[in-house]
């Protein structure tokens, strides 16, 4: 039997199946007093939030910290007074403590799926994970994800992020669901653990049973149930090659790279942490394309000190040694809220008062980071980046606050270094402006998941019109096309930190159009590298050629897939 999904992580896996579902209390024969169910309630919120805190710093460590980020979010819910204080108003009404969760739970996803925003739409989940947790404590059914000790692919309706995060890497083969997206959280964790994903396979868990043997496709997204002999041998032909690839790619990991006909671009990692760093090292970076600065900021009652700041940005710039850092300045705002800065609610936070709009807003907060990064720039190759900007005003401004923090740094005998400086060209207006911003600065970093949802009015989290989330629309082939020709004009660089850069797909394409730096999650760094070192530039352009008389996405993308692509 095939079953078709969503691919959300590459890769081939052939195990058993373990089905995993979430808890319900359909009822509840034993219900204590309500001092009783009150104390079970307590003691459930009590472990919960030691449970996600650990699970915090365990993410942080294993993952990295951008994905680490998520159970903040869930240590919030469990402290929203509206959330506990309507489980507790059950419960004094005379419902037992999970019957209570399971209702409050149902009532707070209800309320949140209703809203038109993305946002509190995500917010759903995170009450649904945090909801699941509380319930299994309050029952004893604390199911573990981790305990498998043979080859698993785990099939479940969705995965929450606190469920992903403890799936053990040693024997979980890969996860099918029958919800969820590519940007899902549990698809984005399973590209850091490296293990194939299928989400959207619609009505899996009526169809399969534990202990059902299933070949999963993480390239297609097909599932095969109890598949032939023919079947196997052909996949299992399939997996070894795709283990022996794994292994020959750690040949590369010191090497640089370079096109065939001597093209040199520089591969680098989006992190969130000095241990992001280190890692980024370990798995071939040649730099630093990306850190998220706004991580310093989140989970937390007040804004980072200016030590803080500097000791984390020295100790990034010290592990890089001379490999370039890109800082980019605090992006807060849109699916990212900070309670102790009182932002206001917006109707369209991704079009409202977030990053540099904020920065500008909280001056003393913005020139507290600036100082920082100043100090730390004798540590390393610093290059600041400042987000979402959108006019000439906007840079003008941010480096005369620059140029005032360094100069009264140096006044005061304190060693400081030259550095880049660059924005992040994510809104449409600035890729339009582009041969003026690059008078300006010294670099370009294009942020494509913005830009492409900016320029075709398509949000990337909204999985109903995921199809108009389309990198090779050739709107955004010319926008980039422009930016890259626009730096160039005047010498100066381009890198890209969207998840266009590490899309095997779109890589030849950016190869073609000159882009100088690739910036992507560090595991996918040496399968870029051989894939740019077996391209030639030169015997790209006449498919770039080509791609600019395109007027679909689709034209485009036939040009550059893989079997119709000449090297």
């Amino acid at each position: 039997m095939k079953i078709q999904g969503i691919a959300a992580a590459s890769g081939i896996s052939i195990a058993k199946i373990v089905k995993f579902e979430p808890v319900t209390i359909l009822e509840q024969t034993e219900i204590g007093t309500t001092e009783q169910e009150l104390a079970k309630l307590s003691l459930a919120i009590a472990d919960s939030t030691i449970d996600l805190q650990q699970l915090e710093v365990q993410t942080a460590e294993r993952l990295g910290v951008s994905e680490a980020e998520v159970f903040g979010a869930h240590l919030l819910v469990l402290q929203d007074p509206e959330y506990i204080g309507a489980i507790e108003a059950l419960i004094q009404d005379g419902s037992g403590a999970a019957q209570a969760i399971e209702a409050v739970q149902n009532q707070f996803m209800t309320l949140f799926l209703a809203l038109d925003d993305e946002y509190m739409k995500e917010r759903a989940a995170d009450v649904k994970d945090v909801s699941q947790r509380l319930m299994r404590k309050v029952t004893g059914t604390n199911e573990s994800l981790s305990n498998y000790d043979e080859p698993t692919i785990l099939v479940a309706h969705d995965l929450a992020p606190s469920d992903t995060a403890k799936l053990n890497a040693e024997f979980t083969r890969g996860f099918i669901t029958e919800k969820g997206g590519k940007t899902s959280h549990s698809a984005i964790f399973a590209r850091s653990l490296q293990i194939p994903a299928i989400v959207g396979a619609t009505g899996i868990l009526s169809e399969v049973q534990s202990g059902d043997i299933a070949i999963m496709n993480g390239e297609t997204g097909e599932v095969f149930i109890n598949p032939t002999a023919e079947q196997l041998k052909y996949y299992e032909a399939l997996e070894q090659m795709q283990l022996e690839k794994r292994h020959s790619l750690q040949a590369l990991l010191h090497e640089k790279t370079v096109t065939k006909d001597g093209h040199h671009v520089e591969l680098a990692a989006n992190i969130g942490s000095l241990n992001d760093a280190k890692k980024a090292l370990q798995q071939g970076a040649e730099g630093v394309g990306l850190f998220r600065t706004e991580f310093l900021y989140l989970e937390r009652d007040t804004s980072p000190t200016e030590q803080e700041q500097f000791e984390v940005y020295r100790d990034v710039l010290t592990v890089m040694g001379e490999h370039p850092v890109v800082v980019r300045t605090l992006d807060i705002g849109g699916d990212k809220a900070v309670p102790y800065l009182n932002m206001p609610k917006e109707d369209n936070p991704f079009l409202g008062l977030r990053a540099i709009r904020l920065c500008f807003a909280n001056e003393e907060l913005f020139r507290t980071q600036l100082r920082a990064l100043v100090r730390a720039s004798s540590y390393g190759n610093l290059k600041i980046m400042f987000p979402m900007i959108s006019s000439i005003s906007e840079i003008r401004q941010a480096k005369q606050w620059l140029a005032e923090e360094k100069e009264a740094l140096i006044e005061q005998n304190i060693e400081v270094s030259d550095f880049e400086i660059g924005i992040m060209v994510e809104i449409p207006s600035a890729a339009i402006l582009s041969p003026v911003f690059a008078e300006e600065v010294d670099f370009f970093s294009i942020g494509t998941n913005d830009l492409i949802q900016y320029t075709l009015a398509a949000d990337r989290m909204n999985e109903s019109i995921s199809h108009l989330y389309e990198p090779f629309h050739p709107a955004i082939v010319s926008l980039v096309k422009l930016v890259i020709d626009s730096a160039h004009a005047q010498g100066k660089w381009v890198g890209m930190c969207g998840e266009m850069a590490g899309d095997s797909a779109a890589i030849p394409l950016l190869v073609a159009l000159g882009l100088d730096e690739f910036s992507m999650s560090a595991p996918s760094i040496l399968a870029a590298r051989k894939q740019i070192n077996s391209l030639s530039k030169e015997a790209l352009q006449e498919k770039l050629h080509q791609t600019l008389q395109q007027s679909t996405a689709e034209g485009i993308r036939a040009i550059w897939h893989q079997k119709n692509l000449a090297t």
